[in-house]
This record gives structure tokens, C-alpha cells and sequence, in this order.
């Protein structure tokens, strides 16, 4: 644009110097008006920039401060139009991968027990819900491995610590004899006990009488003085519902008897399985005749056919 239309456009709009116009004033007005409503049209379009604005940052503050695994609820239209829309989390089965306790205690319980045979697992009565496990190194060892195994409502197992143990000096046997210093292999119930000791919250029937009681030397030369501070009879060869010190045999006394399990001495025994004193105190506290407990003992060779 030219300087001198400038000039010219600024003369023909100017009024006379000190005259008041009566048209020039309402134009002024008008004009004041429409630039005031074009200033409101301006503020409303901002504020609902704003607004909208807003509620996307709100949402994506939303999303990084909820992350992954939450939902919103759905809005609708409410009497308190200011009140936040309620964030609702996702269900626990949808936010958890992972097994949840009770199943991963589950997964430790096992439908049949390890090294166990089938025709040794088909022996067990349905009754029965404690199982020693006693598991020989082999046929001619005397070094073996004790655990108990629990038995759950729905039929699965699940197992202790296992324990070092010792039985017979010259191993295991199917035809156990007496004084062949072979443990008997079998399945065999557990009903009584007793010791030397007092008793130390035995769940079976306990007999405290100071005739348990041995002295020598054992195979290794170790002292067998305290072996039978604490016992559990093994029902091979004996009545059950009697004391360990009774020496009723019902398949005779050529078949051997007194099979124990006792305190361990360090070494091999006569024909019992011999464990820590520590350990057959739990034992003690733990077996329950309620349970319905035996032992199944031998071999793992012969436990396993």
C-alpha cells in the first residue's frame, strides 16, 4: 500500500477538528460492539480448546499412571457432572499370571510316590494317610533313607525331609529269619511305641518301661548304650495293640521279631531301621493312629518292581 492512500484514507475518515458528529458516535459503537463479540467468540472457542485439551491429557496421565492390567468404567451422563469417572481394577484372575498359592502348593503333592512300584502302591489301604518310606541303598546295604509321606483328601502324596538312616548289617530280605541280620522287606502297620525315655507327646500308644535298654558295642564298634531310648514298633511278626517288649510271635520265633524303628547308634543293625534321635521324636509327634500309619520298607530295587 502506497504512503500517499494511506494519507488520503486517514483525511476522509478524520472529522473537523472540535465538532461533535452526530453520525460518527454510534458508528464508534457499533464498531465497539462487534469487536467485543468477535473477543467472546475468541474466549469460547479457547476455553473449549482448553477443555478438550484437557481431558486428553488427563487421560493419557490417566494410562501412564494406571499402566497396563486396569480398565475405566464406562461414563454416563450424571447429576454431578464434575465428579471423576470411577477406575475400577481388573479382576485378579486377569492381572495375575502367575499360579496362585494354594495351586503351587499343589503342584509339591503327587499322584503316586516316587521310586514306589506299582504293586507296592496298590498294597497301601485307602485308610491309610502316613506312609514311611523306607528306602535301602540296595539289596546287601545297610545305609538307607526314611521319609514320611502324607496322603491328602483327593489321593495325592506329598513328602517330608528325607533322613539318613541304617538297617540290617547284611542288608534286605523277602524271608526274614532270625539272627540273619537282614531287615524284612514288606508293608507293615505302626501302632505302638515306647522308650527307655518319658514320652514325649507320642501320638500312638506309648510305653515307658527302663527294659528298653542295650549295652555293647555295635558292628562298627560304636556304643549302642540310648538305642531304644524311643521306639516304634514295626508290626512284622507281632500283635499289635501291645507294648514293643512283647515277644508273642504268630508266624513263631524262627521268623525273628522285635523289628524296630529306634534311635540310630551309627551304624548297622540287627534287623531294625534306625534313625536321630531328633528325628524319631517328630516321628513320635507325628504319627497318628487316626492316620492309619505304616511303613513300607527294602531295598530300592525291590521297592520299585
Amino acid at each position: 500500500m502506497s504512503g500517499s492512500h494511506r494519507a488520503a484514507s486517514h483525511r476522509r475518515s478524520a472529522p473537523a477538528r472540535g465538532a461533535r458528529s452526530g453520525t460518527e458516535q454510534p458508528q464508534g459503537r457499533a464498531a465497539a460492539r462487534a469487536a467485543g463479540r468477535r473477543r467472546k467468540a475468541k474466549q469460547r472457542r479457547t476455553r473449549r480448546f482448553t477443555a478438550g485439551t484437557a481431558t486428553l491429557l488427563a487421560l493419557a496421565a490417566g494410562w501412564f499412571t494406571l499402566g497396563p492390567g486396569r480398565t475405566f468404567a464406562p461414563t454416563t451422563a450424571s447429576a454431578a457432572p464434575d465428579q471423576q469417572p470411577e477406575v475400577v481394577p481388573m479382576q485378579a484372575a486377569e492381572a495375575r499370571t502367575d499360579a496362585p498359592a494354594a495351586d503351587r502348593s499343589h503342584r509339591d503333592r503327587l499322584t503316586a510316590i516316587p521310586g514306589l512300584g506299582a504293586d507296592w502302591t496298590a498294597k497301601i489301604p485307602e485308610q491309610t494317610r502316613q506312609l514311611v518310606v523306607a528306602t535301602g541303598k540296595d539289596k546287601n546295604s545297610s545305609d538307607s533313607t526314611v521319609t514320611l509321606w502324607t496322603r491328602a483328601e483327593d489321593g495325592s502324596w506329598q513328602a517330608g525331609a528325607a533322613w539318613p538312616a541304617h538297617n540290617a548289617y547284611r542288608g534286605w530280605t523277602t524271608d526274614h529269619r532270625l539272627d540273619d541280620l537282614r531287615s524284612p522287606i514288606g508293608l507293615f502297620s505302626l501302632t505302638d511305641a515306647g522308650g527307655r525315655k518319658a514320652d514325649p507327646g507320642a501320638r500312638l500308644p506309648y510305653d515307658q518301661d527302663k527294659s528298653f535298654v542295650v549295652s555293647g558295642q555295635g558292628f562298627n564298634g560304636e556304643q549302642l548304650a540310648g538305642s531304644f531310648d524311643y521306639v516304634v514298633a514295626i508290626d512284622y511278626n507281632r500283635v499289635p495293640g501291645r507294648s514293643p517288649l512283647d515277644t508273642s510271635y504268630p508266624q513263631g520265633a524262627a521268623k525273628g521279631g522285635g523289628i524296630w524303628l529306634h534311635v540310630d547308634h551309627g551304624g548297622p543293625t540287627h534287623g531294625c531301621v534306625s534313625l536321630a534321635e531328633d528325628r524319631m521324636v517328630e516321628l513320635l509327634k507325628t504319627l497318628d493312629p487316626a492316620l492309619h500309619p505304616m511303613i513300607v520298607m527294602g531295598d530300592a530295587a525291590s521297592l520299585a518292581a
